[in-house]
This record gives structure tokens, sequence and C-alpha cells, in this order.
């Protein structure tokens, strides 16, 4: 008690308060603009914390990778840009609110839920660290196999009024997640003699190419002035009622993002989508989401904030990262002087409790920061479109480039804004195919795994009880929404 007492007395110092505040918001900016994500914006600044002690620095990048998390869904909703691919989902019913002149209301759900997802995880990490990451430790490639089909089994819930459409799309994603360098022998495929597809297709350059690029080739078609958001913004914060609302699948989203986050590599694209399709399945009314629904907003981003702290767990108790932006501040810790592992508890608590509170102040500095530039954040939805398709398209193009310096990250997104184009032209959902890209690989390289391990033998995935408890959840679920379809009850989603 006496260490984490310490532990508030240090964050509250006026230096550290002052560093909280700056990552926040420079989180929240790289977050928003497409390509520069949290680990983006946490590679470019660890340079500049290698003068602070361990816990300062420790703390300006801690509220970088909280406010990069929810800055991504605030483009997603004013324009149709998420700003990483975990803030794709918001998409869904972020971009219908804004329509209806409801942008501010999205905004500030995905805020709040967010920030509750946060602290949510920060309270796991801090209390379960030990335990879940032991259960952690239990997943083999069988588990991880059977975790991606629970993942893709999603694609029933995000396939709109045609489930054969959605199958497609997903296909789809899966046959361009297969281009590149097999990754357990050396052969290339689907690379059509091009050297540089080898390295597969760049997973967010692709999903800037479906919903951006291919949102300012469907305006510059239209050929007139951006008219589709013509409600007036009546209100920026939501009312009680409404926040009450979601607060149920605020919780279902911040249990799923805090699991998957301790899963390592799992990451909040994962737990953003299977949140989502968690959500529209437990629903009463799975019809409403996809048509501006504000529990499409707020599971997604429950479980994306969420991540974080799930992803510390392994990372500080391990030593393994569980997403890329623990990867990189894991080297940050490193350059700092200390190991990530069972002895960062052991030998540096006066560390270890900072980084535990300093992630609570985080999330609540974002709640007030968020809160506080909704007036102008919201208003980007009213963006013109003489403005809208070059910033759009310039934002796209270099959050591209900016990933690795390299035109062909920039040819990849303009070829997904053609294909994202072409798809929702004619009736395809290009969610399934965001879907499909990023679990994909997983789900390929964890059953050849799988079947190395057990030598052949298909009866390992309901012989381990995760994995069969796993399979089981995907079998009911999915005959749930086939059952639902079938029941009529699933309408349009556009």
């Amino acid at each position: 008690m006496d260490a984490f007492l310490d532990s508030v007395r240090v964050i509250f110092q006026p230096m550290n308060i002052l560093l909280n505040i700056a990552g926040m918001f420079f989180g929240i900016l790289f977050g928003a603009i497409p390509g520069l994500t949290a680990t983006v914006a946490i590679s470019l600044l660890i340079p500049f914390t290698f003068g602070l002690p361990p816990v300062p620095s420790l703390i300006l990048l801690l509220s970088i990778y909280a406010g990069g998390m929810y800055g991504g869904s605030i483009t997603a909703i004013t324009i149709r840009t998420p700003g990483a691919p975990a803030n794709a989902v918001a998409v869904l019913d972020g971009y219908e609110l804004a329509l209806k002149g409801k942008a501010g209301t999205a905004i500030s759900i995905s805020c709040i839920a967010g920030a509750i997802g946060g602290l949510f995880s920060v309270g796991v990490m801090i209390f379960l660290s030990p335990l879940l990451s032991r259960v952690a430790l239990t997943f083999s490639p069988v588990e991880y196999f059977m975790l991606a089909v629970f993942g893709l089994s999603a694609i029933f819930a995000i396939s709109g009024t045609s489930l054969l459409r959605g199958m497609m799309a997903g296909a789809l994603g899966l046959i361009v997640a297969s281009v590149g360098m097999d990754e357990i022998l050396p052969i290339p495929r689907l690379t059509m003699g091009l050297k540089v597809l080898e390295g597969g297709i760049p997973f967010l350059p692709a999903v800037i190419g479906l919903f951006a690029l291919s949102e300012v080739f469907r305006l510059i078609e239209k050929g007139e002035s951006r008219t589709e958001i013509t409600a007036k913004i009546t209100q920026i914060l939501p009312r009680w009622k409404e926040f009450t609302g979601t607060l149920k699948e605020t919780c279902r989203g911040s249990v799923i993002g805090t699991a998957i986050g301790i899963l390592p590599g799992a990451g909040g694209t994962i737990a953003a989508f299977l949140a989502y399709s968690e959500s529209k399945r437990a629903s009463k009314h799975p019809e409403t989401f996809g048509t501006g629904d504000l529990n499409g907003v707020a599971s997604p981003e429950a479980a994306n904030n969420a991540v974080t702290g799930g992803a510390m767990i392994p990372m500080m108790t391990l030593g393994i990262p569980g997403d890329a932006v623990t990867a990189v501040l894991m080297s940050a810790l490193i350059v700092q002087g200390l190991q990530p592992g069972p002895f960062l508890f052991r030998d540096h608590l006066d560390v270890v409790y900072p980084i535990f509170s300093a992630m609570v102040l985080s999330n609540l500095i974002m709640v007030v920061m968020g809160l506080a530039l909704l007036p102008l954040t919201s208003y980007l939805a009213y963006v013109g479109k003489d403005l809208l398709v070059p910033m759009v398209a310039t934002f796209g193009i270099l959050g591209s480039f900016a990933m690795s310096g390299s035109m062909y990250y920039v040819a990849v997104a303009l070829c997904f804004g053609v294909l994202g184009y072409l798809l929702e032209r004619y009736g395809f959902p290009v969610a399934p195919v965001c879907l499909a890209l990023i679990l994909g690989p997983i789900a390929e390289n964890s059953l050849r795994q799988s079947m190395i391990m057990a030598e052949g033998d298909v009866t390992i995935f309901v012989t381990r009880p995760i994995s069969l408890f796993l399979l089981a959840l995907s079998v009911a679920s999915t005959a749930i929404l086939v059952n639902r379809r079938k029941r009529g009850v699933l309408i349009a989603e556009g």
C-alpha cells in the first residue's frame, strides 16, 4: 500500500502531469492521422526520452499509447477514415451516426467507452497480472487457430443483407492475405513474379484504401457538393439515457479487449472486431447495427482501448510484448536499464507502481481532453467536399508512405481504394475483407504449426479444453446468427 501511495505522489508531480497531458495530445493527434498510429508516435518520441528518468519517460509514452488508441476513432466517425486498423470497426456505425448529425455523440461515446475499457484493463493488470499471464502461456498454435476461427465467424455478423456476398468478400480477403512468401516454406505465393509482393500485403495501407480512399473515389464520382451530412449537430455530449444504454456493451467490449490483449500478437484489431460481433450477436435488435447504433461504437472502442492494459501484462510479467506498441515500449524499458519480466516486479516496484498509476491517470485525462476537444472534432464531419477529398486523399497517401518510406505502400492503398469502391458499388461489404486480412495469416500459420505438432492428427483441436471451448463457441454463435437470418431478423445494413 505504501508503494502504491508513493506512486500516486510521483505521477502527480507537476512535470509528470505535464508530460501526461502532452503525451495524450500527441497520441490523439497521431492516432487521428491515418497511418500515424500510436506505434509510430512512440517510436518517433522514444529518442526524446533518453535524457529523462525511467518514470517520467514511461508516463509520456504510456499516455501516447492511450491517446493513440482513441484518436483513430475521430476520423473514422467524421470522415470515414480510420486512423488505425483497430478503429476501422468504428466506421460501421460511427459514420452512419455522423450522417444523422450525431458525430459529437458518437465521438464522445467512443471517448468514454475507451476510457472505461482502458481503466478496466488497468485494474485487471494491477490485480491479476501473474495469474492471467500464466493462462496466456498455455496458448499454443492450436488455441490460436481456434481463436482465429472464432474471429472469422464474425464475418456472419458484418455481412450486411447478403450472407453469401459477405462470405465471398471474406474469401477474397483470405486469398489476398496469402500473397507473399510462405512463412514455413521459402516459396513465394500469388506474387505473379513480382519481387515486391514477396513481402505480402501490408495491412494498414490496405485498410486506408478500403475505407478512406474508396470514400474519395465515391465522392469524386458524385460530381457534386458533399451533401450526405445535412443534419445539424444539436448535441455534442450524449444524453444520460444514451450513455447508460451503451454501458452493457462497453463492459462487454472491455472484457473482450482485455482478454485479447493478454494474448501476445493478437492486438486491438481482433479485439474490436470480436467485440462488435459479440455485441451484435447478443443484441435484441441486431438489425440496428451498421445503421448508426451507439453500441456499435461503444463496444469495439472499449475493446480497442482495453487492449492497452491487457497487452502490458505479458510484457511486464513475462517479457513478451502483447502487441506492436508494447514491443516498442519494451525497448524503451530496456534503454532505461529495466528488463521486463518477473524480476521487474521483484527489483523495481518503484517503477511498476507508477506505471499502473500513470495508466489510470492517462485514461482519466483522455476523457477530459477528448470531451474538451469535441466542439472541434465533431465538426470535421461537416468539412465540404472541396476540402474533404484532397484532405482524405493526402492523409491516406502520406500515412501509407510514412509507414516505410516506400511507394509500394502507396500503391497498395490506391489499389485497395479501387477495390473498396468496386465492392461497395456492387453491394459487397468491405468489413469482411478487412477482418480476413488480419486473421487469415494467423489462422493459416497456426493451423500448419498445429498439424506439425500433432503429426497430422486433426483431433488435436477437440482434445485440448480451451481449443474445444473456442470451437463450440464459434459453432454456437454462427448457428445463432444463421437462425436469426432465416427468421428474417437481420435486415439491411448498407
